[in-house]
């Protein structure tokens, strides 16, 4: 049995996951990121999942870092939101410190591979994913295949302009850009049921959406429902520059499930001109949490591939 080391590297989450050849994950490595101990401490993170995982004797790396990757060289091009990684050669490091071959890719180009080839999505040829959570990216697969642009990247869908003032789609969907629009609804509706769910917490609150919701917050619905509305407004981009067959959401936002999804689906016809309809259907992504690691086990499988000259993947 051969053994893979997957490694998810977001901007509040750090993973390491031991997989087998058909990306059944086997084990674990989980740590909170420590912003203010920028790459640093990430790396050293990455030390610790490898001594901890490395009874498992794994053949190959791969890593999925939410931010621009020259994912020719392995090398980052910097994160938007941990400070400590801009240029850096995180394969060559890698690679030096574990012995064996590593293959780095931008997050959510690894979560989009994975649902591409291990998702409930794979026989078909074009699917756009995006991910909703610290941040907002997205990935293109076209016939099992990562589309990759010129460097430093490609897909980013969260640095799409959202108006002229400078707003991203980011500012507008992502999973803090929730959490800040429930904290000022809070402050100005101190007994509301949102309010009672999330004292004290200062990130994380759009968790809590759903069950404020049905104890009837109003006031937390209709977040809901301009959230739901932005992101269809900027998914309508993807579908008149790509129109993929199906677009998959991940990421921490996407967990508040039906609600958020329903919405946007009746929303997104409403952006697209009638001519590319219908649009495609907007589905929550099929490994949930772990779409990022199971995308870096099939890098990992591929730098395996190129290293032997062998194919795995089918």
């Amino acid at each position: 049995m051969q053994y893979f080391l997957g490694i998810e590297i977001g901007g509040t989450k750090f993973q390491a996951v031991i997989g087998n050849s058909r990306t059944k994950i086997i084990d674990r490595y989980r740590a909170n990121v420590e912003r203010n101990l920028g790459g640093a401490g990430i790396r050293e993170e990455i030390k610790k999942a490898i001594a901890c995982l490395t009874k498992y004797k794994p053949v190959a790396i791969g890593v999925g870092f939410g931010g621009p990757v020259d994912f020719e060289r392995g090398k980052i091009c910097t994160s938007h939101q941990i400070s400590g990684w801009n240029n850096f050669p995180l394969a060559s490091w890698l690679e030096k410190l574990s012995g064996i071959p590593v293959q780095v890719d931008n997050d959510a180009n690894t979560a989009a591979l994975a649902e591409a080839l291990k998702g409930s999505n794979k026989k078909i040829r074009r699917i756009f994913y995006v991910t909703l959570g610290s941040g907002m990216g997205g990935g293109m697969i076209i016939n099992g295949q990562i589309y990759h642009g010129e460097k430093p990247g490609e897909a980013e869908i969260g640095m799409m302009p959202f108006d002229r003032e400078s707003n991203t789609m980011e500012s507008q969907c992502c999973g803090w850009s929730v959490d800040n629009k429930i904290h000022e609804y809070t402050i100005a509706n101190p007994m509301s049921a949102i309010a009672n769910l999330t004292r004290g917490m200062h990130g994380g609150e759009s968790k809590y959406l759903s069950s404020a919701i049905a104890e009837g917050d109003g006031g937390v619905l209709k977040i809901l429902e301009e959230t739901a509305d932005n992101i269809a407004f900027a998914l309508s981009y993807i579908v008149l520059l790509f129109h993929p067959k199906v677009i998959i959401i991940g990421g921490g936002l996407s967990l508040i499930g039906e609600p958020m999804f329903k919405r946007i689906n009746e929303s997104l016809p409403k952006y697209v001109v009638k001519s590319f309809h219908p649009v495609p259907e907007v589905k929550i992504a099929a490994h949930g949490e772990d779409v990022v690691c199971i995308g870096a086990l099939l890098l990992a499988q591929q730098a395996y591939e190129k290293q032997q000259n062998i194919k795995l993947i089918p």
